[in-house]
């Protein structure tokens, strides 16, 4: 694999030539035109797809304006209440409500349940498109029925990404759903566009998942494509199934990139044609000289099973390089381990070394990246013959949709993998966010699945119990269930694939998906369950914010999963109040009692009231700020002018799922900014925004606070409204003010009117009534 820094030019889709002096001029010899640079990146995919759902004048502002939309059952409700709130009549443009991550119904009573009601209800009354449990998960339906080439969607779920079958997509918190419901725009710069070069054809045993964490591997740390669009080109596509590219196309969110495209051909024709939707075909490709911010060249015929150990997909070795040196790569995942959990609990992956060879408790094959026809195809033909055992060791099979799993049973595959001891299980998201088959304490389990996460998989540190998951392709899994649980890459067996065709159902979902065909029924009425509440009253920004800093991160990276938890805490996704008493609980269980403590005194400030009154150590904290800073906080018991409110710091927070809830729960709490060196994902950021939360910047090196700390933002207000380039802020300690700098990164109108307006649903509200009064 080979990584081009620089900019680079693709001349005839073949021919790589790095940047330089004479590049163009080669180019052109080659290729008979002539074009400028800036004209050459107008010949990508992204480019063109991109602009062609632009709404703004500028190429380099865009306001995108989506086709489609889809979100499954712990992000929708949460969206149609805030576009509720926010004025929502109809939903203009298809919206597809899924249920596959909720739908096993097995925690908190009927409250998942009566979320699926709602989302019915919703599809009934604003005009959408109802997926029932168990019928598919959500990306799966977006491949067989939404996607088309040249199309753009977004979704409310990080792997948003159908980029193999010529479908632009963008998996984002909340927020945005609700700005595309409003007729409002998906507003970003125009992104760097990297090329990612195929050549060759994947060897046999190496599947989707290994060339997916090949490229993990070695972009993710170095930031190569962080919120830039992949754009797959090169010969080596055509050596790949339509399946094979997708199942490497969704795991692109794990490089934290914006989005991804591949150029199409007869395969993906093919796809479209299997499932009754040609016309949603059309070629895909660069122009004849395209130019790319970057280049990621690989050769597929050079990649080998792969496994990326726990606790991040990027922590990647090839499978055979793991089993050469096995204690030296235990020893790594064990320090990792050190620095997510500290002492709280002991973690060791030595037990599960017999003979010298590593043990795993159980193999999951499942959801968006696992559960394809071909993935499971081929694992049932590895496992042939062969039986998983009769001890720990054990394997689910999960299809992503109803219709794969029809054609499963027709074929006899599922017969084979029954009779090798698997156990097959319906189209379900569980397993990767830790609501399905959890693993025993201090089991370890190998997954074709999207992360593996600290205690993404359903375990509790907080409880003393701990697991851990390791990333790998159905066809080693298979490979390593036929040697019953001795880790085992697809290219150390023996076997013979079959490949059979796949023949897609439609009727399946013709008696089975409420679709109502874009017509809104207004008189239909929302089910509502004493779950489902409505988000609370949230302040506008105030002249100037006090905050409490309580809580301190200071791994590499957080993820969206150790800010509020996955598992069964997704049961509470529509009680936004109920949701956030799980905030940090994995990470730092103190959190929810400290901002709590600290929101009295908004509560206190918002009833006109002396916030010292409510929280007595503000006493000294204010003194100290009227001693030093004289004039600025005047009237303390007016929420136009002055707030309080609480804070956290992170590294880098925002990795991993687009769930907007990472940010809201901190806001219900009284959160209104998190300080950080970077932001993992756009998406984060953008969550952060929506909420009107602030999020600042400060240079990295030693902290200027500390958790526990007090610091003022004086003229908070104004510095967002005049595009102010620094903010300033006062730390407050031992008596003493420390002025410290920090920033907010760029912003655009809107988002600088969101936060002044406290969230996205003041900030509607707002423009409601401004457009009210003009029509008075």
């Amino acid at each position: 694999m080979k990584l081009y820094d620089g900019g680079v030019y693709l001349v005839n889709g073949n021919r790589i030539i790095p940047d330089g002096p004479d590049a163009s001029a080669i180019a052109e010899r080659e290729t008979g035109l002539s074009l400028s640079r800036q004209e050459a990146r107008k010949q990508t995919m992204a480019w063109e797809i991109l602009h062609a759902h632009n709404r703004s004048a500028d190429e380099e502002k865009l306001q995108i304006c989506f086709d489609k939309l889809t979100s499954h059952d712990i992000t929708y409700v949460g969206i149609i209440q805030t576009a509720r709130a926010s004025g929502l009549e109809k939903f203009p443009i298809p919206y597809v409500l899924t249920n596959c991550h909720n739908s096993l119904c097995a925690v908190g009573g009927t409250i998942n349940e009566d979320d699926h009601m709602f989302g019915l209800s919703a599809a009934k009354k604003y005009g959408g498109i109802y997926v029932p449990p168990h019928q598919a998960v959500i990306h799966q339906f977006a491949r067989e029925m939404l996607a088309e080439c040249g199309g753009m969607i977004l979704g409310s779920d990080s792997h948003t990404r159908y980029g193999a079958l010529g479908t632009m997509a963008v998996g984002e918190g909340g927020g945005e759903l609700v700005k595309q419901l409003l007729r409002q725009t998906y507003d970003i710069d125009m992104p760097g566009v990297i090329g990612i070069f195929l050549t060759g054809e994947p060897v046999k045993g190496v599947g989707p998942q290994d060339v997916a964490l090949a490229i993990i591997g070695e972009v993710f740390s170095r930031g190569f494509v962080k919120n830039k669009v992949m754009e797959f080109v090169g010969p080596g596509i055509s050596a790949l199934s339509a399946d094979f590219r997708i199942g490497v196309d969704v795991m692109t969110t794990e490089t934290t990139c914006l989005s991804s495209i591949w150029r199409t051909d007869e395969k993906i024709r093919e796809f479209y044609e299997i499932h009754g939707r040609e016309e949603a075909y059309r070629e895909l490709n660069p122009g004849r000289t395209a130019y790319y911010d970057g280049m990621i060249e690989i050769d597929l015929g050079s990649i080998r099973p792969m496994i990326a150990m726990p606790f991040h997909p990027s922590n990647v070795y090839a499978i055979e390089d793991v089993q050469k040196n096995l204690a030296d790569v235990l020893s790594e995942v064990e320090k990792r381990a050190k620095v997510s959990f500290g002492d709280r609990i002991a973690y060791s992956l030595q037990s599960r070394i017999r003979d010298g060879k590593l043990y795993v408790d159980q193999g999951i094959i499942a959801g968006c990246a696992g559960g394809g026809f071909e993935n499971i195809c081929d694992a049932a033909d590895i496992l042939k013959g062969h039986y998983i055992g009769a001890d720990a060791f054990t394997l689910s099979v999960y299809p992503a949709s109803m219709p794969v799993y029809m054609e499963l049973v027709k074929n006899g595959k599922f017969a084979d993998l029954v009779e090798s001891g698997a156990v097959i299980k319906t189209a379900f998201c569980g397993p990767c966010f830790g609501a399905g088959d959890t693993p025993a304490n201090n089991a370890f389990s190998i997954r074709h699945s999207t992360r593996n996460f600290p205690n993404r998989e359903g375990s509790k540190v907080q409880n003393g119990q701990i697991a851990s998951v390791a990333l790998m392709d159905a066809r080693s899994i298979a490979a390593t269930a036929a040697n019953k649980g001795f880790l085992t890459a697809a290219d150390q067996l023996e076997f013979s694939l079959t490949s059979p065709r796949y023949f897609f159902d439609s009727k399946i979902y013709e008696n089975r998906v409420f679709d109502s065909k874009g017509q809104a029924d207004p008189a239909a009425e929302l089910v509502f369950g004493p779950n489902i509440k409505d988000w609370p009253a949230m302040d506008a920004l105030p002249e100037n914010l006090l905050l409490k800093v309580v809580s301190e991160i200071h791994d590499p990276v957080t993820t969206t999963d150790e800010l509020i938890p996955s598992g069964e805490t997704s049961s509470f996704r529509s009680n936004p109040l109920g949701l956030a008493e799980f905030t940090l609980s994995r990470r730092d269980p103190a959190y929810v009692s400290r901002a709590k403590e600290v929101q009295k005194a908004q509560t206190a400030i918002r009833a006109g009231e002396d916030p010292v009154g409510a929280l007595a150590e503000l006493g000294p904290v204010l003194a100290l700020l009227d001693e030093k800073l004289p004039g600025y906080l005047e009237k303390k018991n007016d929420p136009a002018l002055f707030g309080v409110g609480s804070t956290i710091f992170a590294v880098k927070p925002g990795d991993g799922s687009a769930r907007e809830q990472a940010a809201s729960c901190q806001k219900v709490l009284g959160g209104w900014t998190n300080i950080a060196f970077q932001y993992a994902t756009k998406r984060y950021r953008s969550n952060l925004i929506n909420w009107g939360m602030l999020p600042l910047l400060i240079e990295e090196g030693e902290l200027p606070f500390a958790n526990g700390d007090w610091i003022l933002l004086p003229d908070i207000r104004a510095a967002v409204r005049e595009k102010r380039d620094k903010i300033m802020g006062f730390v407050v300690r031992e008596k003493e003010l420390k002025q410290i700098w920090m920033t907010l990164g760029e912003l655009t109108g809107h988002e600088r009117q969101i936060i002044l307006d406290g969230c996205l649903i003041n900030f509607n509200r707002e423009m409601s009534r401004k457009a009210e009064e003009g029509k008075d």
